[in-house]
């Protein structure tokens, strides 16, 4: 049994960083502003779920996902690289390989920063479109909006240049927004921000 939203849920698999934060908040954005609807581990806290299970079930109702694997350093604490994203993405494509019914009609978009780059470190994936945002957020608006154009066909999706206008009028707009409902722009949560994109675009349609 598959989510009502299983058509216009989007899978945001990403590293949450700080350093990563303009790009991932871009995502965000682009994916409301297309129409559809984000999902993320960070929308649900909860102590007594494994983190895990949380992403299988976040998995199997979204028919559509982003990955991004850009993210290979090592971790300054561990000194070792982070697999979440990695591994995410497998769990993804074997929903999609292994699943049935609506699982099989899964699609996803592979970003990483550089092109080809992910040859060196995870080739079993080439063959796979993995598009290079080059750690710009409106290059990977226009990304995830090209991408979501071709893979849903719909025809009422803006413009990667207008997606673009919008995010910047929104950023503009974000910290009035903030002062009016007592919340500070770098202290804002995934479902503050998510919120927020949601609540913006209403007005402007």
């Amino acid at each position: 049994m598959v989510s009502r939203d299983y058509n216009e849920n989007v899978f945001i698999n990403c590293p949450f960083d700080t350093e990563y934060k303009p790009l991932f908040n871009a995502i965000v954005f682009a994916v409301f502003d297309c129409g559809f609807i984000v999902r993320c581990a960070l929308e649900e806290e909860d102590a007594s779920q494994i983190r895990l299970e949380k992403i299988y079930g976040i998995i199997a109702d979204c028919r559509y996902a982003i990955h991004d694997i850009s993210r290979t350093e090592l971790d300054t604490k561990s000194g070792l690289p982070r697999f979440n994203v990695p591994l995410e993405l497998g769990l993804f494509l074997s929903a999609k390989k292994f699943g049935s019914g609506a699982q099989r009609k899964k699609k996803c978009l592979i970003l990483d920063r550089e092109p080809q780059r992910y040859q060196r470190f995870i080739s079993d994936i080439s063959g796979q479109d993995v598009q290079a945002h080059n750690n710009d957020p409106e290059a990977v608006i226009s990304i995830v909006r090209n991408w979501l154009r071709t893979a849903s066909g719909r025809v009422t999706i803006p413009g990667g240049t207008t997606i673009c206008e919008h995010h910047q009028m929104f950023m503009s707009d974000l910290p009035a927004m903030c002062r009016q409902l007592h919340l500070n722009p770098s202290e804002l949560i995934f479902n503050d921000y998510a919120w927020l994109v949601s609540e913006w675009l209403k007005v402007q349609e």
